[in-house]
Formats: C-alpha cells, structure tokens, sequence
C-alpha cells in the first residue's frame, strides 16, 4: 500500500478516528463496569440479560459477539456474585435459560443511570448543531452499508 497516496492517508485518517473514538468510549464504559465491581464483559451480559429474560448463552454470544466460552466464563462469575440465575428450559432439557435476580436488576438499572459513555456522546453532541449531527448519523449508516459490502463480497 503507497501511504504517500491521498487516499490511503484519507482512509487512514477515518480508520484511526473511529479506533479513537472507540477507545474512548469504551473506556468510559469500563469504569461504569468497574464502579459497579464488574467487567466490561460481565456488565454487558447483566445488561442484555437484564432486557432479555430467559435469553441463552448463544443468545447473548451472538448479541455480542464474543466467544461462547468467554461469555460461559462471565455467566459462571455473575452466578457466583448472585446477580443471575439459569434455569432449565422446560422444552428443551438442553437449553439453559438465563433470568436477572433482583440484585442483578438493580446493577443493571445503575448501569443505566451511569452510563459514562453516553453522558459523554450527549455533552459532546450538545456542541454540534442538529444538522451536522443528522448528517454525521447518515454518514456512519452509508459508511456501514458500503463496509458490509466489501466484507460480503471477500
């Protein structure tokens, strides 16, 4: 690849604002996990479990698009700190169905209300005129669309 062509340096320009982005973000999103004595991964899967009772551990491997064992691992943690519950499915001897405690549900609302990365996109966008932001959402929506093209057609 020629990184002296404008175009490369253009398309490394987006990439690396996006991977800062991202970095940011998620690093907010890990201290709200570690106020609440969690990981990152744990607080994701308390939060989707929390908005999908009964979900299954392929359920939420394929929400979040991690590994099986990873989220097992977490599931088995978050069992142990009495935040969620399996539960035999009763149509499917196999299948574990996993449910929020009550004190899960509780994490899982404080994570909500601390959302560090949102509060953050909010004040950030609160600097940004309502147009510029309709045009940065469609921009990204574009941009997708055209990056699963690309990656179908690999």
């Amino acid at each position: 690849m020629n990184y002296s062509d404008p175009y490369v340096k253009q398309a490394s320009s987006v990439v690396q604002s996006f991977l800062n982005i991202s970095r940011l973000l998620t690093k907010f999103t890990m201290q709200n996990a570690a106020s609440l004595g969690l990981t990152l991964h744990q607080m994701g899967i308390l939060n989707i479990i929390n908005s999908h009772p009964n979900i299954t551990l392929k359920e939420i491997t394929e929400k979040l698009q991690i590994p099986k064992s990873t989220v097992s691992i977490n599931v088995d943690e978050l069992v142990n700190l009495d935040l969620i519950d399996r539960k035999t499915n009763s149509n499917n001897r196999r299948e574990i169905n996993l449910t929020s405690t009550a004190k899960g549900k509780e994490k899982s609302l404080k994570s909500s209300e601390n959302a560090l990365s949102y509060r953050a996109m909010m004040a950030a966008l609160e600097k940004l005129p309502e147009d510029t932001i309709q045009n940065l959402i469609q921009t990204h929506e574009e941009l997708l669309a055209h990056l699963q093209t690309y990656a179908s057609e690999l």
